[in-house]
């Protein structure tokens, strides 16, 4: 089983209680307003990472930070992006796919500082659609957040997204 943290909007700022929120994953994705590589940099010492550009990031990262990311973990396949539209895939297909993409299992993103957990009809392709929140400048009331969602085998098992501190916030069990 994997534990995949997911984090966003950090705005060039990387709390301590956000990086020991992350400490036990066994990949970590950040869904874009990285905000400075040093942050990337501070991920990867926890464990591998999966970026996207935001919309007050440039092409500081390299090659390997683009506007969407299609990883596949523990057989999981996810659909990485920081704008909301951009993961929304509909019978007239994504910006995010190319014709013949695998659709996704989990789709993330970042950009509304506000938390969501979304399944059902309404989350169709995906199993899930998911922003962790914002750990800078959280929006509507929420505290700092970030997600965690357990994968195993190409199965998602679970989504939580929750405060720094390890209160829940959101939950979903597959």
């Amino acid at each position: 089983m994997t534990t995949v943290g997911i984090i966003s909007d950090t705005h060039g700022r990387l709390q301590p209680e956000a990086a020991a929120a992350l400490a036990t994953c066994g990949h970590i994705i950040h869904a874009g307003d990285i905000g400075d590589p040093g942050i990337l940099l501070e991920l990867e010492a926890l464990a591998p990472v999966t970026a996207v550009l935001g919309n007050n990031d440039f092409n500081e990262y390299g090659a390997h930070v683009g506007r969407f990311a299609h990883p596949v973990i523990d057989g999981v396949r996810f659909l990485v992006a920081h704008y909301p539209h951009d993961v929304k895939v509909t019978f007239a297909g994504s910006a995010a796919l190319a014709p013949g993409d695998p659709l996704p299992q989990v789709c993330v993103h970042g950009h509304t500082h506000v938390p969501e957990l979304v399944t059902g009809p309404d989350a169709r392709p995906a199993t899930l659609v998911l922003c962790p929140g914002a750990v800078f400048r959280p929006r509507s009331g929420f505290p700092r957040c970030i997600a965690k969602v357990e994968v195993e085998a190409g199965r998602l098992l679970s989504a939580r997204i929750e405060t720094l501190d390890g209160s829940a916030v959101m939950e979903w069990a597959g």
